[in-house]
C-alpha cells in the first residue's frame, strides 16, 4: 500500500491525525510544515491547503484509485475513518452521535482552547479580560465533556472514535489552560485511558523532536503578526 502524505506539525490538530493514521495502522510519511518559519505560506502547501493551516494530506490512493488532496483535521480523521471502516460506526443513529462530538471539538474546544493558549502564554501583553474569558471558557468545555464522560464511556458513545482522538490531543496542555484536571474526574478517566494507548503514545510523539518554544520575534510575527493576514 502506498504510503499517505502527512504535511504537518507537532500540535493537536496535526496529533489528531497522527494518532488517527497509527490507529488505522495505515503507512504514511510525516512531512513537517514549520508554522513558526512560515513554511505554511509556500505556494506548494497552498495547493494542498489553502487556508495555510496544518495539518494536510495527500492519499495516493484516493476513493476512486486516483490520488486526493484533504485539508482541515476533522474532514481528515473523517477520511480516513470512512477509508479504512473504523472509528466512525456505520448506522446512521450512532454515527451522528459522533459526528456531534466531533464538531464540538472542531467549533469550540479547538478555538477556544487555542484562545486560551495564546492569551495566556503567548500574548505580549496579559489582558486580564482576555485571560478570562477564555480561562473561564476553557473550564466549561471541561465541564461539558466531563458531565458526558459521566453518562458515556467514550464522547460518541459506547465505542473509542475520532471525536476521541480528535479531543485528546487538545487537552494534553490542560495545565496552560488554567485547568485542574482532578476536578473533573470522568474527564480524568477516560483522558488516562486514551493516554495509555500504544497507537496514541506514537502518534503525539510524530513530529515532537522538530518543535521547539516560541522565543524569538520572528517566530512570533509569523504566527501571530501580519504575515498570517496577507492575502495569497
Amino acid at each position: 500500500m502506498s504510503k499517505i502524505s502527512v504535511y504537518s506539525w507537532a500540535t493537536p490538530n496535526g496529533h489528531k491525525v497522527h494518532v488517527m493514521l497509527e490507529e488505522c495502522g495505515l503507512p504514511y510519511e510525516a512531512i513537517p510544515v514549520n508554522i513558526g518559519a512560515g513554511e505554511q505560506f509556500r505556494p506548494e502547501f497552498l495547493a494542498i491547503s489553502p487556508n495555510n493551516k496544518i495539518p494536510a494530506i495527500v492519499d495516493p490512493q484516493g476513493p476512486d484509485g486516483q490520488p486526493i488532496s484533504v485539508f482541515e483535521s476533522g474532514a481528515i480523521l473523517v477520511y480516513l475513518a470512512a477509508k479504512t471502516g473504523r472509528f466512525l460506526p456505520a448506522g446512521d443513529r450512532a454515527r451522528f452521535e459522533v459526528l456531534q462530538w466531533l464538531m464540538f471539538q472542531m467549533g469550540g474546544v479547538g478555538p477556544m482552547l487555542g484562545q486560551a493558549h495564546h492569551f495566556r502564554i503567548y500574548a505580549p501583553d496579559k489582558i486580564p479580560y482576555a485571560v478570562d474569558r477564555y480561562t473561564n471558557e476553557a473550564r466549561r468545555l471541561y465541564g461539558v465533556i466531563d458531565k458526558r464522560l459521566a453518562a458515556s464511556e467514550w464522547l460518541g458513545g459506547a465505542e473509542y472514535s475520532i471525536a476521541d482522538i480528535a479531543t485528546f490531543p487538545w487537552l494534553r496542555s490542560w495545565q496552560n489552560q488554567g485547568i485542574v484536571l482532578e476536578d473533573y474526574p470522568h474527564l480524568k478517566r477516560w483522558f488516562d485511558t486514551i493516554a495509555e494507548r500504544p497507537a496514541v503514545q506514537r502518534g503525539v510523539k510524530v513530529l515532537a523532536d522538530l518543535r521547539k518554544p516560541i522565543t524569538d520575534d520572528k517566530a512570533r510575527e509569523v504566527l501571530f503578526g501580519s504575515t498570517q493576514y496577507a492575502r495569497r
